[in-house]
């Protein structure tokens, strides 16, 4: 009987530098974040909001350009397995979206951040207890752990923001994830900058910010990025 990776030690899930353990690694702090965010609001929701979404999107990208196809190749199912996850990271990139556009008084809020919640944790036992324990039966340790390094690799260079019309897989993904993970950590500095000091830098930093956001925007719209492997795109 295969174990979910929350039930391994390091070592069961090849070492510390496995994808495996990076993996948990992530999805435990997701689920402080989450703990956090409960019961926030405002300004404090925003805040914690912002962390979920450097954290989950980075994650992902890295999920759907490294590990991905390394499931599809391995696996008989992979493609059943990875098109169900890349549908939750679709649905997650949806949900944010739609909350960055409803103000904080809206009732309709709580249902889509609720939303968010349940698919986020969802995403997480998908990989925990199905995907993982399937990809650790068909791959050995030193793969696991050189896997792990080009995972790392991928995710330091991700964008860290929604972008639901961009494909889940490649070419769409590969060629639009550079310029947006530049766009993106650039807009996350100026909105930093604003958050600690809105009286010195708030006029000129949402005027940045704005303009960040356009220029993503526009990577979006370019055809290929919403091209999928097999042609199609993944987004909806």
């Amino acid at each position: 009987m295969r174990r979910s990776i929350a039930d391994q030690t390091v070592e069961e899930l090849g070492g510390p530098t496995s994808v495996l353990v990076r993996q948990r690694t992530d999805h435990e702090e997701l689920d402080r974040l989450l703990l956090e965010l409960d019961g926030t609001t405002g300004t404090d929701q925003e805040r914690v909001l912002r962390r979920i979404d450097r954290l989950v999107f980075s994650h992902a990208f890295a999920e759907e350009t490294v590990l991905w196809p390394v499931i599809r190749r391995v696996l008989p199912d992979g493609e059943a397995l990875t098109l169900q996850v890349e549908e939750e990271h679709q649905e997650v990139n949806e949900l944010v979206s739609r909350l960055e556009t409803i103000p904080h008084d809206d009732p309709s809020r709580a249902t889509v951040l609720a939303r968010l919640v349940e698919v986020l944790r969802e995403d997480v036992r998908d990989e925990e207890d199905v995907m993982f324990p399937r990809l650790q039966q068909a791959l050995d340790a030193k793969a696991l752990r050189r896997l792990g390094l080009q995972w790392e690799i991928a995710r330091r260079v991700s964008p860290t923001r929604p972008h639901p019309t961009v494909s889940r897989r490649p070419p769409g993904n590969a060629v639009s994830g550079l310029p947006l993970s530049v766009l993106d950590r650039s807009r996350d500095l100026v909105d930093a900058g604003v958050q600690r000091a809105p009286e010195r830098f708030a006029p000129v930093g949402e005027t940045v910010s704005r303009g960040l956001a356009a220029a993503a925007g526009w990577v979006e719209r370019v055809p290929l990025a919403r091209r999928g492997d097999d042609g199609q795109s993944t987004s909806r």
